[in-house]
């Protein structure tokens, strides 16, 4: 390969010179008047940036919800996606809205609390690599300036060139004087949601620089702006430019210096001085985040001298460098802490200052089934694992016993968690609305904040696949022992107790996949979806004669009939309706297609759970007799029902995701609970 021509081919200088753009104040001063939103702040920028993604919005428990695409990581294929908190994620971004529009949260520490591997890190760096990347893009460019002299001046340091240390905006370089009529008359032009605003002066050194050559033009303005000159500024946080990360190290090592910045005593040779402010280096955190991000992991690990600077920084927006006044700054500080040290601050009146500044934001864990099986489907599918494959259920069920472990116990004596779980995930239960669930939210108010860790999970996904790695195929049951036997030796479980609950709601995933998967082997068994459909038309149609007290025509006499009450119950008791509670059963499914007619949508046997498991189990028993499941463990099988045991085992694999292998266990294992009798009733 020509490396050179490869690369020639794929790289465009053109793009180079525009991201590299430079030019004069006058030429800046034009591009701001025409377009204004390259002088946003920090907060603008950010909500701005997650906005040019765009959104989409749904329904949940009669609220519109927005779902922002930018949370779906758009940079790096969803390797940092964000799952099933889009209302944890509409608080984050009202909050930027806010901040953006100057209500008040510009002024705030930006705290994300929650339990350990909940996506705070995930949404912190989205939001980094959604800067850098937005800095890069001709909607989201920003600008800083340089200090040039032609000749090597004393001022600038015996250098021909000094970068403002703090990539600073370029407008700050207007004398306060004439600042706010230039903003004046920009703001009226301007068609842009935002008014400009430019706060504060520019950084010590720079500032000095600024006074030294008015002493030498003596006063003249536009003579010094001569040595400005204007760049494109690109975020990065590799480079330390525009977006800062700080993480606490050991109490005694800790040095606030590294927020703020630091004398740079070789340079005091040169200037004479160790408060001349070129002799000071503007690299702390704070400094180098200026225009856009600072991270503080673990913030609340902090020493308090640290935490002290945060009060300045956020509600003042200056920092303080040593020996050196108070130094604006524009940039969004955000935090994150678990559960514990958060509990700390709250207990702690010495941090009553810091409290009262902080907006906090709930990072939960999941409590929706099918978000919760997405985070896993990322690391672990057919892409990832080719020579693996994964039986269905497997993800579903390791996710589920994570959500059972986050659930408070219901308050209701007639409701379980595994019901719980179903309502939340969007299935109905008798008796339950949306109003109803919406309620049973309500009441768990510290939901999603304990339990398992979608970490946990994936570790021991890992492990079941390093211990499988020959058997060819992933299932539920290799899952299961691999997470029970990791318990004993969770760090985060801190009882007796919780032990004994997580093991029992692992039970409960257990039973539940027994049931499903005898659900799809019924499934396969029975026949397809059109019998289903056709059955649930044929048994609604009875259910509605019945409530209206009307007759029904019989499609092949063509005379109006009774209701079919045998073939109603027929259905009615695979799911255990009694004939006490038939009518209000039918009446609640009559009451349901009704609703959904006002609103303009069609009823679908699989929106209603009950009713979709009946339809299986009264077709499963009216074609079981066809095939003998029993047969299939014993060690003689006649060619007749092999050849049926065949289509099965085919119609697991092409309608239920299976292989040949995890079919075979399926049948096996539904088989041998067959043999010991038991019902097929869920």
């Amino acid at each position: 390969m020509d490396i050179f021509r490869f690369v020639e081919d794929n790289y465009s200088k053109k793009d180079f010179s525009h991201l590299n753009w430079e030019g004069s104040f006058q030429d800046y001063v034009d591009l701001v008047f025409k377009n204004p939103h390259i002088c946003r702040n920090s907060f603008q920028r950010i909500h701005d940036m997650i906005m040019s993604f765009g959104t989409s919005t749904y329904t949940e428990y009669k609220k519109e919800i927005t779902r922002y695409h930018f949370f779906d990581d758009p940079f790096e294929e969803g390797k940092d996606a964000i799952f099933g908190i889009d209302v944890h994620l509409m608080k984050l971004v009202n909050f930027f809205k806010s901040a953006a529009n100057g209500y008040g949260t510009e002024k705030r520490v930006l705290l994300l609390h929650g339990p350990v591997g909940s996506a705070k890190s995930s949404i912190s760096r989205l939001l980094k690599k959604g800067l850098e990347h937005y800095s890069r893009t001709d909607e989201g460019a920003l600008y800083t300036y340089e200090w040039i002299d032609d000749e090597e001046s004393p001022i600038l340091g015996d250098s021909k060139l000094f970068p403002s240390p703090m990539h600073e905006e370029p407008l700050k370089l207007l004398p306060l004087e004439i600042r706010k009529k230039f903003l004046e008359d920009l703001n009226q032009k301007a068609d842009y949601q935002y008014k400009i605003k430019i706060k504060g002066a520019v950084n010590p050194a720079c500032r000095f620089i600024f006074a030294e050559y008015m002493k030498k033009y003596d006063g003249d303005w536009s003579k010094v702006m001569k040595h400005i000159r204007v760049k494109r500024l690109l975020l990065s946080e590799n480079d330390r430019i525009g977006i800062g990360t700080f993480q606490p190290k050991d109490e005694k090592n800790q040095d606030s210096t590294e927020l703020t910045g630091d004398i740079n005593y070789r340079k005091i040779a040169l200037y004479g001085s160790d408060s001349d402010p070129r002799a000071f280096n503007f690299d702390g955190e704070f400094n180098i985040a200026n225009r856009g991000i600072v991270e503080f992991i673990e913030m609340l690990k902090l020493d308090v001298a640290f935490l002290y600077d945060l009060l300045g920084a956020s509600q003042e927006q200056s920092i303080k460098p040593k020996k050196f006044s108070q130094t604006d700054i524009d940039e969004v500080i955000l935090g994150h802490t678990n559960e514990p040290e958060f509990r700390k601050l709250q207990s702690n009146e010495f941090m009553e200052a810091l409290r009262d500044r902080t907006v906090k934001i709930d990072v939960p864990y999941i409590t929706r089934l099918d978000q919760e099986v997405r985070i896993y489907q990322k690391d672990f599918n057919a892409e990832t694992l080719p020579h693996m494959h994964i039986a269905p259920h497997t993800l579903e069920m390791a996710s589920l016993w994570a959500i059972l472990t986050r659930l408070e116990e219901p308050k209701k004596a007639d409701l379980t968690k595994l019901q719980k779980l179903k309502l939340y995930s969007g299935k109905t239960l008798p008796g339950y609305n949306e109003d109803n669930v919406k309620e049973l939210r309500k009441e768990a108010v510290r939901e999603g904040l304990d339990g398992i860790s979608p970490r946990y999970i994936q570790d021991k996904l890992s492990n079941a696949l390093v211990k499988n790695a020959t058997s060819g195929c992933l299932n539920p049951f290799m899952v299961f022992n691999e997470l029970e036997s990791g318990l004993k030796h969770h760090g985060l479980i801190s009882s007796q107790e919780q032990l004994d609950d997580f093991k029992e709601v692992l039970a409960i995933a257990r039973q539940e996949y027994e049931d499903t998967v005898k659900n799809d082997v019924q499934k396969a068994i029975s026949v397809d979806e059109s019998a289903i459909q056709t059955l649930c038309g044929n048994y609604v149609d009875h259910v509605k004669a019945y409530t209206q007290k009307e007759k029904i025509r019989n499609k092949y006499s063509g005379k109006l009939e009774e209701a079919d009450e045998r073939f109603m119950r027929s259905i009615e008791e695979k799911i255990d309706i009694p004939e006490s509670r038939k009518d209000d059963f039918r009446r609640e499914i009559m009451n349901y297609i009704g609703a959904l007619a006002i609103e303009g949508k069609q009823f679908d046997y699989k929106m209603n759970e009950r009713l979709h498991r009946a339809l299986e189990l009264k077709l499963f028993e009216d074609q079981k007799d066809s095939i003998k499941l029993t047969t299939i463990i014993s060690n003689v099988v006649d060619k007749q029902t092999q050849e049926k045991i065949d289509v099965v085992k085919t119609r697991l694999v092409k309608n239920f995701g299976y292989c040949d292998i995890c079919a075979t266990d399926a049948l096996n294992f539904v088989a041998s609970i067959f043999a010991k009798g038991d019902s097929v009733k869920s």
